[in-house]
């Protein structure tokens, strides 16, 4: 697929305040091997080939295994995953996918039990920001492959 155009030096202003944007999603106190599940995961609901490359290649430099990445597509039938894990995952989903009703309450209760108000709110945010890259880099076609993760294995 080819690039539609560089959003990043088309509009250095919007790169710039998704940069910020990140900078927060780190600094909220998320436990990066989490932010790679849910990164991850709402990339693959929205199809991010971009973000997928960028995230599983993170995931694994920072320790994440193969086959608990392989098995991220289907997490409520794999046994690998933390109960915490299991609810950022839950409200991962529900908030890429909003259904017309918004996130059912079973969902945020779950969440509730693994994270105390700012930390859900810190989390919420991590998935506002995948889902807007997600959006950049679908839109646009990104070129997929060339990424290499800054991150020591």
């Amino acid at each position: 697929m080819q690039q539609r155009l560089n959003y990043q030096s088309a509009s250095p202003e919007a790169l710039q305040a998704m940069l910020q944007l990140e900078k927060q999603v780190h600094h909220g106190g998320i436990e990066e091997s989490l932010l790679e599940l849910v990164k991850t995961r709402a990339s693959q609901i929205n199809g991010c080939a971009w973000c997928l490359d960028m995230h599983t290649k993170d995931a694994r430099a920072r320790g994440e295994t193969e086959q608990r990445l392989h098995l991220l597509v289907a997490w409520r039938e794999a046994p690998l995953f933390s109960d915490r894990e299991r609810a950022a995952l839950a409200w991962t989903e529900a908030l890429t996918v909003l259904g017309a009703h918004g996130v059912p309450d079973e969902i945020y209760n779950e969440a509730r039990k693994h994270f105390d108000e700012k930390s859900l709110v810190n989390l919420t945010l991590a998935i506002v920001a995948i889902n807007g890259w997600n959006r950049f880099n679908v839109a646009f076609r990104t070129t997929v492959g060339d990424y290499v993760s800054p991150h020591k294995k």
